[in-house]
């Protein structure tokens, strides 16, 4: 009987052996060819979309001189670069507008604590010229929803760079709300204080 069991383990045992030698040799063979083959199609694909690929990609298709034309085209006398050197003074930015809004104070949502204001002076960006009679125009509807957004704003809210930019970008929705046939590009902070 223990014969018989020792039999029956022995050809299980020959026949794994058998079924693992066959198997492995394919799978390694299969690894051997596909791993490459991915790691260069994944390693194409990083720098594709990490830009690594663009002055190659400029010299293939030869859209090396389209970009130099299209540069030319939108800084002015060629020279103008970041600064305002440009005859408009607006440079790479094209008609771009710097509006001022008044600066403002506000007391925030202290939930009863002490009181603490904050104090903000912000800048917005406009389109174009043209939008900064429509934003006068509306000067009061801006300041008020900057006014009772502010207002609810908690000391947490402002703390860390995530913070602001929350910030940043609900007060870019209500003022491009509030002027909405003008075109706000961005909401800039001059200066920002809580007391």
């Amino acid at each position: 009987m223990a014969d018989d069991l020792e039999e029956d383990y022995d050809a299980a045992d020959d026949s794994f052996q058998e079924e693992g030698r066959k198997g492995g040799g394919g799978k390694k063979k299969l690894l051997l060819f596909i791993l490459p083959v991915l790691l260069v199609v994944g390693g194409a694909a990083g720098a594709f979309f990490t830009g690594l690929l663009d002055p190659v990609m400029n010299m293939v298709t030869g859209g090396g001189d389209e970009t130099h034309a299209a540069g030319d085209a939108h800084g002015g006398n060629g020279g103008g670069g970041h600064g305002g050197e440009g005859g408009d003074g607006a440079g790479v930015l094209g008609q771009t507008v710097f509006y001022d809004l008044p600066e403002m104070v506000v007391d925030l949502n202290a939930g009863g604590r002490k009181s603490h204001f904050l104090k903000v002076r912000v800048s917005l960006e406009l389109a174009s010229q043209a939008d900064v009679a429509t934003v006068e125009a509306v000067m009061p509807r801006v300041i008020d929803n900057f006014q009772v957004f502010l207002r609810e704003l908690r000391i947490e809210d402002l703390q860390g760079a995530a913070g602001i930019y929350r910030v940043r970008e609900e007060l870019l929705r209500r003022v491009g709300n509030a002027v909405r046939p003008a075109r706000v590009n961005a909401v800039l902070f001059k200066e920002m204080l809580v007391q």
